[in-house]
């Protein structure tokens, strides 16, 4: 039964890799890993392209294949059993690359053994926690990890076989037509499927959202009310980048004690949905009390299963500009946040690097709109002085400046640019 598993996986990679697929940008970051003997860990949520990735990663390499979703690997109890018989039908490869490993039970166990013999392993995950307690408890400082999101923007385009220069900016025929295509992407957002396929969004982002709320959060932590924790997935997607503490979201979906809230969005956050990013303090204990805002692992997600009708732009595009955040490399709640001042303003993003503060970054859809641009400059300017920082940038739709605030300069500079340049 196991060896028929197997070669049934093999005709699927060869089948695989017979296609044509879109270039991701992190590819030859990943490539460089190839040659070191560390367990190299690729993951991000389901239908992100994580599986194609690593095809394309391993295209030219002979490498043995298993998809760890294929429930008859599961129902296998001697794992001696699996190896056997991936060198029975991969007699010659110097890759193995394991298909969302979290599926199999002591899965850490199985691939510590495999890498003490000596194999060079690439692994899949769609669960954010295999990069900490299971895997880091066993394989200290023996693996390197990549996190693979959906379609930035310059793939997005790419897909599409659209190109531009910034010379060819300068012409309002691609402008417009790198605005149009801005607009699309910021509402459907940036799965592959959707993107390649020309899928309906809504429908598509519709059913992956459910199916990854019941299989990898429900079933995989035996959640017993699955309906509660339902309602606060879709209550985050409605208020995406909004502030949110616990002890309000206990009140407002009638749970019954906190730390159920704190479980459920943790599980949340571990199956790629959501993200949550603390307010920036000096002080530990600040960062932790202080308001919460939450994110979205992708904009489609918002008008497929938000309760709103209409999605708010001016949100939808801080959403963007925190994943771009988040592709360049910089982690929640580690080396990035958001900010109030002590006047109350917000900075949306917050970057540090080491102990200091580099950067200050503002989302604002339309500056030119009821006095936005001074409002943004005060805020910027605020934190800029109490963080002890400098570089001051809003991210606008399509306004491109540079103004002198109370002695500080502070950089307008267009999404679509400012996506390019992250």
């Amino acid at each position: 039964m196991i060896k028929q598993v197997v070669l049934q996986h093999k005709a699927e990679k060869e089948a695989l890799l017979s296609r044509s697929y879109i270039a991701r940008d992190n590819l030859a970051t990943a490539t460089e890993l190839l040659g070191s003997d560390l367990i190299k860990i690729i993951t991000g949520p389901r239908r992100a392209g994580k599986s194609v990735f690593s095809f394309l990663l391993l295209k030219d390499r002979p490498f043995a294949y298993l998809n760890f979703d294929d429930e008859n690997l599961l129902k296998v109890e001697n794992y001696d059993e699996i190896i056997k018989t991936v060198f029975e039908v991969y007699p010659r490869s110097d890759f193995i690359f394991f298909d969302e490993i979290q599926n199999l039970k002591n899965w850490e166990l199985f691939v510590n053994k495999l890498h003490r013999r000596g194999h060079n392993l690439i692994l899949t995950g769609s669960n954010a926690n295999l990069l900490n307690k299971e895997l880091a408890s066993v394989l200290t400082g023996r693996f390197s990890a990549l996190e693979v999101l959906p379609f930035s923007f310059k793939e997005f385009l790419r897909a599409g076989n659209f190109t531009a220069t910034r010379e060819d900016m300068e012409l309002p025929e691609i402008k417009g037509g790198t605005l149009n295509r801005l607009d699309e992407y910021m509402r459907t957002g940036g799965f592959p499927e959707v993107v390649v396929k020309n899928l309906d969004p809504k429908s598509y982002l519709e059913t992956l959202f459910d199916s990854v709320l019941f299989k990898d959060v429900v079933k995989r932590y035996k959640v017993r009310y699955s309906q509660k924790i339902y309602d606060l997935a879709l209550y985050l997607v409605s208020n995406v980048c909004s502030e949110f503490t616990f002890t309000r979201l206990r009140k407002t979906l009638e749970f019954r004690s906190t730390s159920t809230v704190q479980k459920y969005l943790a599980a949340l956050e571990e199956s790629y949905l959501f993200f949550s990013l603390n307010r920036f303090s000096f002080k530990t204990t600040e960062r932790i009390r202080a308001p919460k805002k939450i994110y979205l692992v992708d904009n489609g997600f918002v008008p497929a299963k938000s309760f709103q009708f209409s999605a708010n732009s001016g949100k939808l595009m801080e959403n963007l500009v925190f994943l771009a955040l988040l592709r360049k490399g910089n982690r929640p709640n580690k080396d990035l946040f958001y900010y109030k001042t002590r006047n109350g303003r917000e900075v949306d993003f917050v970057v540090k690097e080491g102990f200091k503060v580099s950067r200050l970054i503002q989302s604002c859809l339309d500056v030119e709109k009821d006095a936005a641009a001074a409002r943004e400059m005060k805020a910027l300017h605020e934190a800029g002085e109490e963080l002890s920082c400098s570089e001051l940038s809003v991210v606008t739709w399509d306004t491109e400046r540079t103004e002198l605030f109370k002695g500080r300069e502070i950089r307008f500079i267009p999404l679509w640019r400012w996506l390019d340049e992250s």
